[in-house]
């Protein structure tokens, strides 16, 4: 043990490896609960609506038949990046929130 450390009394090692393990149980259950909460995002006013889970997987894309009547494919691509990259942003928020609190600032 280095000079001028005091290690608090009853935080010995295994204490922290019970601590890390205590941690790496609770980021585990979170992101199974990630896998399972969806968020979801519009656009064109709702003519395409993209469902996504917390852990960032597509859960589905619904496009009212409406928008097909025009044939503008690029409006409907448009629509469809709009929607998918909404949807991301607001799943990677979601994750944000649950998982920051649990990892402290590091990376996940």
């Amino acid at each position: 043990m280095a000079k001028g450390f005091n290690r608090p009394k009853g935080q010995g090692s295994m204490g922290m490896m019970g601590q890390l393990q205590k941690l790496q149980e609770q980021l585990q259950l979170t992101q199974e609960q990630l896998a399972q909460e969806t968020v979801s995002a519009s656009s064109g006013g709702g003519a395409v609506t993209v469902v996504m889970t917390g852990d960032q997987k597509c859960r589905s894309i619904m496009v009212d038949p409406a928008v097909l009547e025009d044939k503008d494919v690029e409006m409907l691509q448009d629509l469809l990046l709009t929607a998918v990259n909404s949807a991301l942003d607001k799943s990677r928020e979601m994750a944000a929130q649950r998982l920051g609190p649990l990892a402290g600032g590091l990376p996940f």
